[in-house]
């Protein structure tokens, strides 16, 4: 379920729910072009066992999709089920086919020329969206109860913090806010810094998570934090990786409205959270 929350938080009205109880799923991609002429729509049953034991059941639709473009195109996104086994992996087989699709469309050209466009949109690239860093003094604040095994390291720039559009549901608003991180000192010192504004201090919960990449060990120092929200720090986590971003840190705020929104909360979290990476 954090999965197909994340997917739909990503692809917006591509991602469509055929049947919710029965896991199926369709999700529409094109070549990304002002107006796309390669589509192609995928089908996905999700089974009980998947992702642990069990493959997606899909079916690939399109006019022009048949013989030796189906197969090339099944046969990869089973070497990727293959190559990721017991892993989630809807996210890399959209982008996959998203990927298939590009290369058709500036490689050859069956329907009438359209004009092309250079910018593509690339949801691996993790580094896009990060802000330069913004060196200020740092005044004395509130210590939170944070371990880090960086503590004694000294002062470190403070990242500079992006805030994200608020969404309101219901009389509950959620915000995101956002930092480049290298270390868990920067990631206390984004937080300390947040907590100082009252506003923020003052939200029901203040969900967060971080994915800082190790270089050296070549692997992700990651966590999370409910504050409260039950499994909503993990959710948020699992979004992050899904969009394979790093060295950043994202905090969701929420200021309960008194209605409860069930599920829908967490719909809010992520697109907030989604539309500050972005951004």
């Amino acid at each position: 379920m954090d999965e197909i929350e994340a997917l739909s938080s990503i692809y917006g009205e591509d991602w469509c729910v055929v049947d919710e109880d029965e896991k199926i799923y369709c999700i529409k991609i094109n070549d990304c072009l002002d107006q796309p002429k390669w589509t192609l729509c995928l089908q996905v049953i999700l089974p009980p066992g998947y992702p642990t034991a069990e493959p997606p059941i899909y079916q690939l639709n399109a006019p022009w999709l048949r013989g030796q473009d189906y197969m090339e195109l099944a046969n990869s996104l089973e070497e990727i089920y293959v190559q990721n086994l017991g892993e989630s992996i809807l996210y890399l087989w959209v982008e996959k086919i998203r990927d298939v699709l590009i290369e058709k469309a500036q490689s050859s050209a069956p329907e009438p020329d359209i004009k092309k466009t250079s910018e593509e949109v690339d949801e691996d690239d993790g580094d896009d969206f990060l802000l330069d860093y913004q060196p200020i003094q740092e005044d004395p604040i509130k210590m939170l109860n944070y371990i880090t095994s960086e503590s004694q390291e000294g002062d470190e720039e403070l990242p500079s913090i992006h805030h994200g559009n608020p969404i309101t549901d219901r009389r509950s608003t959620f915000q995101a806010h956002l930092a480049p991180v290298v270390t868990p000192r920067q990631v206390k010192r984004v937080l300390e810094k947040l907590y100082e504004n009252k506003k923020i201090a003052s939200a029901t919960h203040n969900i967060y998570a971080y994915r800082i990449y190790c270089e050296d060990k070549q692997t992700f120092l990651q966590d999370c934090e409910d504050d409260g929200e039950t499994a909503a720090g993990g959710r948020l986590l699992h979004l992050m990786q899904i969009l394979n971003v790093h060295n950043v840190l994202v905090v969701v705020s929420r200021w309960y409205g008194g209605i409860l929104l069930g599920p829908d909360r967490f719909k809010h979290i992520n697109n907030c959270a989604r539309s500050v990476l972005v951004e």
